[in-house]
């Protein structure tokens, strides 16, 4: 569900007590509770979050998504090349056929089982979609000599409804909100240019670049195979070496959540709650990717200090995240 537009004021004067009891505030050595809270004006809590708000969310008209095609490929990635550095951090997320497999047999537990369900499944399926979102530590956008901000959509070839194997609920809701199969056929990216140009686009490989997700073993599967030109890794202790390689510092927002005891839910769920407001259009994936940069600006600065690496590294339901190591 596409979060909302606006909010009450007492649904902001909510989150804005949350943020700060959850950073355990103090005043004249006394937690700050209820009876505290309870002296303040709704509208002066909604002022002092708006303000917070407006120094990190974008304006929906002042963000370009700039769609991504086979015939303007190597110019965008020109532009990525020319802004990694100075914007490093990626928010990333993918759109793709769905799950349509599920392991049979026994596994030694619920993340190895996680890791199979997802390498079946990307192994035989086709990326669709891919949503990047650049952004500097303090979350400005570049605007790569335009009067707005850039966000990047690559939309791919070779996903073919009429052959391909897929999810029905899942190609119904990207049909819904407007993704285009016969043209992305037509007028597609080759994902094995699209691997060449990433791997020599400083993203990857690059410790310098931190990586933003949300609940992204897909999304992270499916750019290893197109970078490695190959099936996923038989074994988790494989496939996270594979991992670190090429993207050494990754959040994963799903992870982060499970130390902030008030937040719960999905992406959208969790950016309605953080008053992160969406631009462009729910689950295609530039959109996506910056929702997503969005709220890890929020949660990191809300309920983890600005301080988040001790969590980088961690893929929600896969490896250590799931109390298994990857051996």
């Amino acid at each position: 569900m596409t979060p909302k537009s606006s909010v009450t004021s007492k649904a902001r004067f909510h989150n804005f007590k949350i943020c700060f009891q959850h950073l355990n505030a103090t005043v004249s050595g006394t937690q700050l509770g209820d009876s505290i809270f309870k002296g303040f004006e709704f509208g002066c809590a909604c002022l002092l979050f708006g303000l917070l708000e407006m120094s990190i969310l974008p304006k929906g008209d002042s963000v370009h998504i700039r769609e991504v095609w086979n015939d303007n490929l190597e110019e965008e990635f020109a532009l990525i090349r020319e802004i990694v550095d100075t914007y490093n951090y990626v928010a990333m997320d993918t759109e793709f056929p769905g799950v349509v497999l599920r392991p049979v047999g026994s596994f030694k537990n619920i993340s190895d089982y996680n890791y199979q369900t997802l390498k079946d499944n990307v192994d035989m399926l086709k990326l669709i979609q891919l949503g990047l979102t650049f952004s500097d530590e303090n979350g400005n956008l570049p605007s790569c000599g335009t009067d707005s901000s850039c966000i990047w959509q690559f939309n791919f070839c070779e996903f073919n409804i009429s052959e391909d194997i897929f999810a029905s609920d899942s190609i119904e809701l990207l049909r819904q909100c407007g993704i285009d199969f016969k043209k992305n056929n037509e007028k597609g990216i080759d994902v094995k240019r699209f691997g060449e140009l990433l791997m020599s686009s400083g993203i990857v490989l690059n410790d310098g670049v931190h990586w933003v997700t949300f609940h992204s073993g897909y999304d992270f599967g499916y750019l290893l195979k197109l970078l490695t030109c190959r099936s996923l890794p038989d074994n988790q202790a494989r496939f996270f070496d594979l991992i670190n390689m090429y993207f050494p510092m990754l959040y994963d927002i799903k992870h982060m959540m499970k130390f902030c005891n008030s937040l719960h839910g999905g992406l959208n769920k969790l950016a309605e709650l953080l008053e992160v407001e969406r631009v462009g259009v729910c689950h295609q994936a530039g959109s996506d990717s910056l929702l997503t940069s969005c709220t890890f600006r929020k949660l990191r600065d809300n309920f983890f200090n600005g301080s988040t690496e001790k969590y980088a590294g961690v893929l929600y339901g896969l490896g250590v995240e799931s109390g298994q190591t990857t051996n």
